[in-house]
């Protein structure tokens, strides 16, 4: 244990920072995607395994990254994780290829579950029961900030400077919290934990893998073959029976397991982390058919998209403090219900009013809502969720909480993402088969094959390239030809983009079920000295 003075809330501050560029770097691409596909040459599906790839390395790696702050000290560990997640984002911003880059955001997610579990532990630990209110206020609030801030600084980094800041902006944020990590946060070594579960990592790891992959690629394999006679559903399948066999051997393991299963008989814990996951899935799943409805609809510069979206965040970050020292004083459950049915209503707007001539601006008011929805749910359901474990159980249940978080968000982006690219797909299919009958028989055909063409990797038409049609044709039809693909396009990215909005709408509700099986929790008073 170190001997200098510590000061909680500067060592705070110190991790939270860290915390930021984690968070950040799980929306910062969704608005740099229409550059992305173009100067990389690449289609959606690639680019949301961008987005997944790091989530799911982040959520695997989590727990490991909790059991090693456990043995070897979370500042150790923190410090680790900001170095190769500043290094991982120097790779990141010099990729050339789509492929280097997803490798890249793959090492990124290591950094980012060395140093996300650490927090919550260091929490615990400088704060006494009576304070921890405010702490996790201020760690909601980076939460909130980091999450959906990304679209507006991504949105002016790319457009500006190009996407590749998007990720070199973290060089000098880690290089300053690696320098004030090691002089500010103290040296706690809690050495709880004796051995690893190589095993359960494996388990784990693979299962969640195979089930994303099976889920994210389906349908660029038509939700059949993917090589011989291995199907998607059989990967899933796999995918499931491992993680079932990962719950058996955590179940079976006496010593060390990764994610020791007493710590959910905790009512409050149980049913905080349940919520919490359906809380990512949300987070995440909105951000790419929001993204895509802003730019590729509206006509919306990055910068533009970013800047509308920004109150959502600036709302969320004013209240998470202040919420999180109400929930010291009244019963979190119902503030965290609040929020859940506030973000849930404000999405639901959103997807309401999207269509392909909206103004803008109007939606505002259900950016705010979900904001107030996002202020609201941070801090008192990780205070409700965390305050019930006991402190020999702190760092072990701080990753199981936030890999709940990352889980859903990497289910969101997947489900999501096939969702969103499955609409794509049949919305403009269908609505260029009503079109073409408005030209002339010879044209038909050839119409409808070039749209269908470029649906089924949406790549062209989220960049704004669009079809290749038009060239070659008399002057007339290719005025009509290209007024309907420009219609046809709109109308049926508004289209998708609002019916896969509507799935983490829908996912919300589970939430606020969740929450109302948790236990009621008296207002803390701390007593008179």
């Amino acid at each position: 244990m170190t001997t200098k003075p510590v000061s909680p809330w500067a060592a705070l501050f110190v991790l939270c920072l860290g915390f930021f560029m984690v968070m950040l770097d799980t929306t910062i691409v969704p608005i740099a995607m229409p550059s992305m596909l173009r100067e990389l040459s690449t289609g959606l599906n690639a680019i949301v395994w961008v987005i997944s790839i790091y989530l799911l390395t982040y959520a695997v790696l989590m727990l490991l990254g909790s059991r090693l702050g456990d043995r070897f000290g979370p500042r150790r560990v923190c410090l680790a994780g900001l170095a190769v997640f500043t290094v991982a984002s120097v790779w990141c911003g010099l990729s050339g290829t789509v492929e280097t880059l997803i490798v890249a955001r793959a090492v990124q997610g290591l950094g980012a579950a060395l140093l996300a579990p650490q927090i919550l532990a260091f929490v615990g630990h400088l704060f006494p029961p009576a304070e921890r209110g405010p702490a996790m206020g201020m760690w909601a609030a980076t939460a909130g900030l980091g999450t959906v801030a990304g679209p507006l600084l991504g949105g002016v980094l790319s457009e500006h400077l190009g996407w590749g800041w998007i990720f070199l902006v973290n060089v000098p944020l880690g290089s300053v919290a690696l320098v004030l990590t090691w002089l500010l946060v103290p040296d706690w070594r809690p050495r709880n934990v004796r051995a690893f579960d190589v095993v359960g990592i494996l388990l784990s790891g693979a299962g969640l893998l195979l089930i994303v992959f099976g889920v994210q690629n389906g349908h660029q394999y038509d939700w059949g073959t993917v090589f011989g006679p291995v199907s998607v559903f059989e990967i899933i399948g796999l995918g499931v029976a491992l993680l079932v066999g990962f719950v058996f051997w955590q179940r079976g393991d006496r010593r060390e397991p990764l994610m020791p299963l007493d710590v959910f008989r905790i009512r409050n814990f149980s049913s905080g982390t349940l919520t919490w996951a359906i809380v990512g899935f949300a987070m995440t799943g909105m951000i790419v058919p929001l993204v895509l409805y802003l730019q590729a609809v509206l006509g919306l510069t990055a910068t533009m998209a970013g800047l509308l979206t920004a109150p959502m965040s600036l709302m969320a970050s004013v209240l998470g403090p202040v919420v999180g020292r109400a929930s010291d004083k009244v019963n979190g459950k119902y503030l965290v219900m609040f929020g859940l049915a506030a973000l849930t209503g404000g999405l639901g707007a959103v997807a309401l009013q999207a269509g392909p001539a909206t103004d803008p601006w109007t939606l505002l008011p259900a950016f705010l809502v979900c904001g107030l929805g996002f202020g609201f749910i941070l801090a008192p359901i990780t205070n409700l969720a965390m305050g019930a474990v006991e402190p020999r159980l702190l760092g072990t249940a701080s990753g199981i909480f936030n890999t709940a978080r990352q889980v859903g968000g990497v289910f969101g982006s997947a489900a999501v993402g096939v969702m969103l690219q499955t609409k794509i797909t049949t919305s403009i299919t269908n609505m260029a088969n009503g079109a073409a009958a408005s030209l002339p028989a010879q044209y038909r055909a050839p119409f409808v094959a070039d749209i269908v063409k470029s649906a089924a990797t949406a790549g062209r038409l989220v960049d704004g390239e669009g079809t290749t049609q038009g060239s070659g044709l008399p002057a007339d039809i290719a005025a009509r030809v290209t007024e309907l693909t420009t219609q046809i396009v709109h109308n049926g990215l508004a289209d998708a983009s609002r019916q896969a909005l509507l799935l983490p709408t829908g996912i919300l509700l589970l939430g606020i079920l969740a929450t109302a099986t948790m236990r009621p929790v008296e207002p803390l008073v701390t007593k008179p000295d």
